[in-house]
């Protein structure tokens, strides 16, 4: 079977070299070339345009960075799948290069069998399945960050549960009126729990995010519509607020600068 040809572009010569050593033990993936700046990452795209299937880019580097390259892509209508490594996951940044065409986007540290998964994955998918799997990462990274800045710890049960809820209720806004109904069952069929105790786990979950969050941000979330101050929001105000949070943000538009 041919090999995935790969172009590495990344300033952490420690991680270049991790991933080449790795893909020498998996023969489907073949790191063929490499860079350590945006700017040699350009050149040897355009010197060997015919000769890998996809790039791995890193987007903080010096001499242009993961946005440019992304940018030279798109203007000279280079059409190669790109997978991000990047340990900055600000929201605006992952729509950015989502627009911009990546196929992925995998946050540092990460596992070399999950690249190596979505590395043939990438290549052997249609362009509509990878656009789907960059906008399901994206909304899981941005649930994850806002539940560790609500200060609830991802061992528990309730953090799993929420998580789950607020994907369930982005993905289909109808559920806001079958919370008990159908959300809670279903979130307890996947975790061969109960409906009680799916409702008792997220309870707890957003106790220990009203003592231990960010209160800033919770008064950014929950304030207009709950008091802040004497009450907590219940478990179906809590995951429909950031579901619709997460919803806006993906539909306003950047700014350009």
């Amino acid at each position: 079977m041919k090999s995935i040809k790969v172009i590495v572009i990344d300033d952490n010569k420690d991680i270049v070299n991790m991933i080449k050593n790795y893909f020498k033990e998996h023969k489907d993936i073949e790191v063929v070339f490499e860079a350590t700046t945006g700017e040699d990452g350009i050149r040897l795209i355009t010197k060997h345009l015919n000769e890998f299937d996809l790039i791995i880019l890193d987007l903080i580097m010096p001499n242009k960075d993961g946005i440019d390259v992304l940018t030279y892509l798109n203007k000279n209508q280079i059409d190669k799948k790109v997978i991000i490594l990047t340990s900055y996951n600000e929201q605006t940044m992952i729509r950015k290069v989502a627009e911009l065409g990546a196929s992925y986007m995998i946050l540092k540290p990460f596992e070399l069998s999950e690249l190596r998964k979505k590395i043939i994955e990438i290549t052997s998918n249609s362009n509509e399945r990878i656009l789907i799997n960059l906008h399901n990462n994206n909304i899981q990274i941005v649930i994850n960050r806002t539940l560790h800045e609500l200060g609830i710890p991802s061992h528990i049960k309730g953090y799993q549960y929420i998580k789950e809820g607020i994907v369930l209720v982005y993905m289909n806004p109808e559920l806001i009126r079958r919370i008990t109904k159908e959300l809670y069952p279903e979130i307890a069929n996947k975790y061969e729990a109960s409906v009680a105790s799916v409702e008792k786990a997220i309870r707890h979950a957003i106790d220990i995010s009203w003592n231990r969050g960010d209160w800033e941000l919770m008064e950014e979330l929950f304030g207009h519509s709950i008091d802040i101050d004497k009450a907590k929001p219940t478990n179906s105000e809590f995951i429909i607020t950031i579901a619709d949070k997460i919803r806006l943000e993906y539909t306003k538009p950047l700014t350009k600068h």
